[in-house]
């Protein structure tokens, strides 16, 4: 019976010993998004799933944020371990831009994938009269939360267009839904929004109001250069809109950062491209995803472990 005990006793002790270590071996992936009401959310939602299925005893986590500077601030801040991001603003937080959010280089930041691109769709209320980007004098216009992806590409756009904020009749700093919230009560006149084709927000306000979409012509995307991109928002994207409307896009990225080792960053790479069904499920932006255009203008340096799934799958950068 001492023997039995003795026995049970170093068991027992070697469980409680290795409680720790595989608490310590278990992945925990926070994932930083955007507002619940952009394109950002609802495909991290689907990551987080893919991840929790396919890493074992992978802890996930998806957050809401103010979308690209401040992911990439949160990443060199080692509080999430992959985060989306407009390529501008990945460029900017690379070379240190205090102007763009960023006073110092972020020397931790390290890309996965190219996604998908953002379209810049400036979206307006019909009674405001706005037909073009000269019209925006005056008018009351949301340029997304303050220094955010969005909020830069307003800035980009208007300066290529001749103009500033103070051109504009009011300036609100707004995520997407509080904008659209304001439309609807004809507190604003217009929204800029960088954001995949189909955004939640717009599809709900076309659907309360009459809009109109406002071209952003071709030669705003030659003047602008890279990492800007001329495009076409579709005809029927949104109800009400007819015709097929010119703007401009930029690319989104998955950054992550040194800190996460390089089999948890190969395992978050393959599993993307492995799963992309269930990504491409989550919302229509997702839909031209391709493996062979992961490494499309990555401006940041690229993750060891992203880098070992390219090469196994034979995929080279530009």
């Amino acid at each position: 019976m001492i023997i039995h005990k003795n026995i049970l006793a170093c068991t027992a002790a070697l469980a409680l010993g290795a409680a720790p270590l595989t608490a310590a071996a278990q992945d925990f992936i926070n994932i930083l998004t955007g507002g619940t009401s952009g394109v950002y959310y609802p495909v991290g939602g689907a990551m987080s799933k893919i991840y929790t299925d396919g890493i074992p005893d992978a802890k996930t986590q998806v957050q809401a944020t103010k979308a690209s500077v401040e992911n990439l601030n949160l990443l060199q801040q080692g509080k999430g371990e992959i985060g989306f991001a407009l390529g501008d603003s990945v460029k900017f937080a690379v070379e240190g831009d205090a102007e763009a959010g960023f006073p110092q280089p972020l020397d931790k930041l390290r890309g996965i994938s190219a996604i998908y691109p953002n379209y810049i769709q400036i979206v307006a209320t019909k009674d405001s009269g706005i037909e073009t980007l000269e019209d925006l004098k005056g008018k009351a216009l949301s340029v997304g939360a303050p220094k955010s992806g969005t909020e830069l590409n307003a800035r980009a756009i208007l300066e290529a267009a001749g103009m500033s904020y103070d051109d504009l009749g009011k300036v609100e700093y707004l995520p997407f839904a509080e904008s659209v919230e304001l439309m609807k009560n004809r507190q604003l006149d217009a929204t800029l929004q960088s954001a995949g084709l189909g955004v939640a927000s717009l599809k709900d306000l076309s659907t309360a109001v009459d809009i109109k979409v406002v071209a952003v012509p071709a030669e705003i995307a030659e003047k602008l250069g890279a990492p800007y991109i001329a495009e076409t928002i579709p005809a029927e994207t949104y109800d009400g809109q007819t015709e097929d409307v010119a703007t401009v896009a930029v690319i989104n990225y998955l950054v992550t950062s040194s800190d996460v080792s390089d089999d948890l960053a190969y395992q978050m790479t393959k599993l993307l491209y492995d799963n992309l069904d269930t990504l491409k499920a989550s919302h229509a932006a997702t839909a031209g995803m391709d493996v062979q255009n992961a490494l499309q203008g990555m401006p940041a340096p690229l993750h060891p472990g992203a880098q070992r799934y390219y090469d196994e799958v034979g995929v080279k950068a530009e």
